[in-house]
C-alpha cells in the first residue's frame, strides 16, 4: 500500500520536499561557472578560478541533491504513485529538450550541406557549391565510426537485458548486463578519443569540422554522462537498492542509454555516411 503523507489534516500521496540548500547553491555554482568561462575567454585575472569554483559547486550539489532523492525513495518511501509519474514525466520533458539541442546541430549541418555558399571569408568558405568542400578527406563511415555503431547498439541490448533480469528478480543478471554496458561505453569513449586524435581536419578548419566536432562531440559528451548514470545504477545495484517495483533511477539511465543510441545513429548515417560522400 503506498505511504499516505499528512499536511494538515488531509492525507494525500504527493511528496513535499523539505527545505534544502541544493537549489541555491546550485545556481552560486551555474553563476561561477558562466562568469568565470566568460572572464576565461576574455584571458581575466580569476577567470579559471572561478570556472574551477563553479564546476566543483555544481558536481558537490549533483552529487548531494540525487543522494537525497534516493534516500528519500528508499529510506523514506516518499515516491509513491503520483510521485514516480511526475518524475517519467520531467525526465520525459528532459530528454524532449535534449533531442531539440541536438535538432539544433542536425539543422546547421544540413544547412551548410544542402546549401554549400559561402558564409564568411577564409578557410569558411565552401567553394563551387561542393560537399564536403574541396580538398577535405572525411572519415571512412565503414571504420571507426562502423564499430562505434556496433558497440553502442549492442549496449542497447545489454542494458535492455539488465532491465529485463530486474523485473523478474535476477540480481545477478542486472549486475552483469549494467556492467557489460557500462564496458561498452568505456569502449565508446575510447575508439571516439582515438579517432578524434587521429582526425584529418582540426575545429577551426571550416564549416564541416566545426559542424562534425560540435555534434559528434557533444554526442561523446553525453555518453560519458550516460556511462557515469549507469556506473551509479551499478553500485546501487550491487548494493540491492533495487527491485521490481522501485527502480526509477535505472529506469532513467536506461532511457537516458537508449536516448543516446538512438542519436548516434543519426549521427552515423546523416554526417558519417551522407554528409562525407
Amino acid at each position: 500500500m503506498e505511504k499516505m503523507h499528512i499536511t494538515g489534516q488531509q492525507p494525500h500521496q504527493y511528496h513535499l520536499v523539505n527545505p534544502s540548500p541544493w537549489p541555491i547553491i546550485g545556481a552560486i555554482g551555474l553563476f561561477c561557472l558562466t562568469l568565470g568561462s566568460a572572464m576565461t575567454f576574455h584571458a581575466k585575472a580569476g577567470g579559471k578560478l572561478l570556472l574551477a569554483m563553479g564546476i566543483v559547486l555544481i558536481l558537490f550539489t549533483m552529487f548531494r541533491w540525487w543522494s537525497d532523492v534516493i534516500k528519500e525513495s528508499i529510506a523514506d518511501k516518499a515516491h509513491t504513485s503520483p510521485v514516480r509519474r511526475g518524475l517519467r514525466m520531467g525526465m520525459g520533458l528532459f530528454i524532449l529538450s535534449e533531442v531539440m539541442f541536438f535538432a539544433a546541430f542536425f539543422g546547421s549541418f544540413f544547412k551548410a550541406s544542402i546549401f554549400p555558399v559561402g558564409i564568411l571569408d577564409g578557410v569558411w568558405v565552401v567553394k563551387e557549391g561542393i560537399w564536403p568542400p574541396a580538398g577535405l578527406k572525411t572519415f571512412d563511415p565503414w571504420d571507426l565510426p562502423f564499430m562505434n555503431t556496433l558497440i553502442l547498439l549492442l549496449s542497447g541490448t545489454t542494458v535492455t537485458w539488465a532491465h529485463h533480469a530486474l523485473m523478474h528478480g535476477d540480481r545477478k543478471g542486472l549486475i552483469q548486463g549494467l556492467a557489460c554496458t557500462v564496458l561498452l561505453g568505456i569502449s565508446f569513449t575510447s575508439l571516439q578519443a582515438f579517432e578524434y586524435h587521429h582526425a584529418p581536419f582540426a575545429f577551426k578548419q571550416g564549416i564541416y569540422p566545426s559542424n562534425f566536432f560540435m555534434a559528434t562531440g557533444f554526442h561523446g559528451f553525453h555518453v560519458i554522462i550516460g556511462t557515469i548514470f549507469l556506473i551509479t545504477c551499478l553500485i546501487r545495484a550491487r548494493k540491492g537498492q533495487f527491485t521490481p517495483e522501485n527502480h526509477l533511477g535505472f529506469e532513467f539511465a536506461a532511457w537516458y542509454w537508449h536516448f543516446v543510441d538512438v542519436v548516434w545513429l543519426f549521427l552515423f548515417v546523416c554526417i558519417y555516411w551522407w554528409g562525407s560522400s
